[in-house]
C-alpha cells in the first residue's frame, strides 16, 4: 500500500505539470488566432495592391493603342 501512497505524490505533480500545459497551450492558440487576424489583414491589403497594380498596367498596355488611334484619326482627317 505504501507504493500506492507513494504514486500519488508524483501524480500531483503531474497534475499540476499538465494544468501548466493546458495554460500554455491556451495561451499558443490566442497568439495563433491573433497572427490568423494579422495575415488575413495583410493579405486583403496585398490583395488591394495586387488589383491596383494590374489596373495600372492595364491602362499601361491601352494608353499606347489609344495614342496609336489619335494619331491614325488625325492623320486621315488631314
Amino acid at each position: 500500500m505504501s507504493n500506492e501512497q507513494n504514486a500519488a505524490v508524483p501524480g500531483s505533480h503531474s497534475e499540476a505539470d499538465l494544468a501548466q500545459a493546458f495554460k500554455e497551450l491556451q495561451q499558443g492558440e490566442q497568439t495563433a488566432a491573433a497572427l490568423e487576424n494579422h495575415l488575413e489583414s495583410l493579405e486583403k491589403k496585398i490583395e488591394a495592391l495586387l488589383a491596383q497594380a494590374e489596373k495600372a498596367e492595364q491602362e499601361l498596355k491601352d494608353g499606347p493603342a489609344d495614342a496609336e488611334k489619335s494619331k491614325t484619326e488625325e492623320g486621315s482627317s488631314s
